[in-house]
């Protein structure tokens, strides 16, 4: 279990952006694709699976400092320094090993997630606005990768809400650690020293915004329109903005956004919303 724990198999679920390429391209029951997305999605998951562990090695410190983080194997001191090393080379090699024998592109795909990541870990996730930025750039790279591995071409469509939607779900984070300093007077990470409440809150405001519209725009656009035939898909708005708010009401209600994960596996709100849209979408796609 401490193992499963200091690779965060619970975070694997962010490597199903993987997916999303195959999905909006009516492709998802193509054997073949759907089973290089999933050799895909297994190497990328490894592969973060090795940066969460040289971050985890990188802030053992400040983790013990945290309420929840102390826990993590390291911080705890169930897992050794040592061992966290190996794991993190062996896990780094094989994602790297499979990328290659998957796609060389899709290789490069990973390469650039690790030295980003990597640059991450050592200073980057210091500077504020960067640190938001790169996590941000990270959910592309995985809808990029599912693309290159299935043979699809990416709707600039796509790559604008997967970044909107990382960015928003960024900043909600930024806040709780925002507010956590707040209660116990500790920087729990130095780039918190760029965000304040009034900021993130603006921030999330304005993104919220330009996620509804930025969504309505690609909905109700021709070349939308044409695909699916005029199959109403713009009613689907309805479940992104429910989602959307529902996320915005656990920011700026219940201060309960540390854990974006968590949040989608435990909240009901959250998890019939998604589902309905993927849903609604699926028939329109799949249903003639």
């Amino acid at each position: 279990m401490k193992y499963l724990q200091l690779i965060r198999v619970q975070q694997w679920l962010k490597n199903f952006f993987i997916f999303a390429p195959l999905f909006f391209s009516g492709h998802l029951f193509d054997v073949d694709k759907l089973i290089q997305c999933a050799l895909a999605f297994l190497a990328f998951s490894l592969n973060a699976s090795s940066i969460y562990i040289i971050n985890d090695y990188k802030d053992i410190e400040k983790d013990r400092l945290h309420h929840v983080k102390k826990l993590r194997p390291l911080a705890a001191g169930t897992v050794t320094k040592a061992t966290a090393l190996s794991l993190f080379c062996f896990l780094a090699i094989v994602s790297f090993a499979l990328a290659y024998y998957i796609h060389l592109n899709f290789a490069i795909v990973i390469g650039v997630y690790f030295v980003m990541n990597l640059l991450y870990s050592f200073g980057l996730k210091k500077i504020s606005l960067v640190d938001i930025f790169i996590i941000s750039i990270g959910f592309v790279l995985r809808v990029t990768a599912g693309g290159v591995v299935a043979g699809i071409e990416i709707s600039h469509w796509l790559y604008i809400m997967t970044f909107l939607i990382a960015l928003f779900i960024a900043f909600a984070k930024r806040r709780d650690d925002v507010l956590l300093e707040m209660e116990t007077g500790e920087k729990m990470r130095k780039s918190i020293s760029g965000y304040n409440i009034e900021f993130i809150s603006s921030a999330l405001s304005i993104l919220c915004g330009i996620l509804v519209v930025s969504y309505l725009l690609y909905i109700t656009s021709p070349e939308i329109t044409l695909r699916f035939q005029n199959k109403h898909a713009y009613i689907s708005t309805v479940f992104v903005i429910m989602g959307i708010l529902r996320y915005l009401q656990i920011t700026l209600v219940e201060g309960n956004s540390g854990s974006p994960t968590k949040l989608f596996i435990k909240d009901r709100f959250l998890q019939i919303a998604v589902i309905l849209w993927m849903l609604f979408f699926a028939a329109i796609i799949y249903t003639k």
